[in-house]
């Protein structure tokens, strides 16, 4: 007896259905739908809204907590070239931290129902739905869980006067990123290097899912070997 395949029904919350796909997850979640209008993810209005953040929402939130933590480190002594540097390096680790999530965390393979599930809703819905604007940027209330972590991550290997600026520098680097990103999928650059950027990272959306991890520089594509051939090198081979 042959199992019927499971279909995804598009216009029923989709949440608790894709863990149903088993093994055909993956195929199912790469092949994107392109519409500015995103999918219902919940019956519950509450927990839908939850998963609905404008973008603007991410520097207004972060922004105040960026300066706040900075300024910890200056009264404490800190001076502001030190502080400078130390920002400096927290966005430098925020690009690492940035391309190695994106890699080995976001685009990790499942096949279970609950890795299916938790998968959709970490990055594979922005997969799906590239466009969806509403659910672009990381919410608000799960950053400020992940925050306590790194905080503490931060403290065993700085002193007690470098690790508010060097947060802070981390969490600058991340609002950059989601607003980047943000920009990437619905702005209009008409300079060059905003220009490449977009379309180096529409390609890892709609031609090389496998390559192309970096989303505010393609530094870390290069060191590691995930940059991704142009369409001319293929060409060539």
């Amino acid at each position: 007896m042959v199992a019927q395949e499971f279909t995804v029904d598009l216009s029923k919350p989709l949440v608790f259905q894709v863990g149903h796909l088993g093994e055909d997850y993956e195929e199912w979640v790469h092949q994107p739908i392109v519409s500015k209008e995103g999918p219902r993810f919940f019956e519950s209005d509450f927990w839908e809204f939850l998963t609905r953040t404008v973008w603007w929402a991410i520097p207004t939130i972060w922004l105040p907590v960026v300066c706040w933590c900075i300024s910890m480190s200056v009264r404490m002594g800190q001076t502001i070239p030190k502080v400078v540097l130390t920002v400096a390096f927290g966005i430098f680790v925020w690009t690492l931290v940035e391309y190695t999530l994106h890699r080995f965390l976001f685009h990790i393979k499942t096949k279970s129902y609950w890795g299916n599930t938790l998968h959709y809703l970490l990055h594979g819905c922005h997969h799906k739905h590239p466009m969806d604007g509403l659910r672009l940027v990381f919410p608000p209330a799960a950053t400020a869980v992940l925050c306590f972590p790194f905080w503490n991550l931060l403290r065993l290997f700085s002193t007690p006067t470098t690790t508010p600026s060097l947060f802070g520098g981390g969490l600058l680097g991340y609002v950059m990123y989601d607003v980047t990103h943000y920009y990437l999928h619905h702005g209009q650059p008409s300079r060059e290097v905003p220009k490449s950027l977009k379309r180096y990272h529409l390609n890892h959306h709609f031609r090389i899912q496998n390559k192309g991890f970096g989303i505010t520089s393609s530094l870390w594509d290069r060191v590691f070997g995930t940059l991704p051939q142009s369409k001319a090198t293929e060409n060539k081979k």
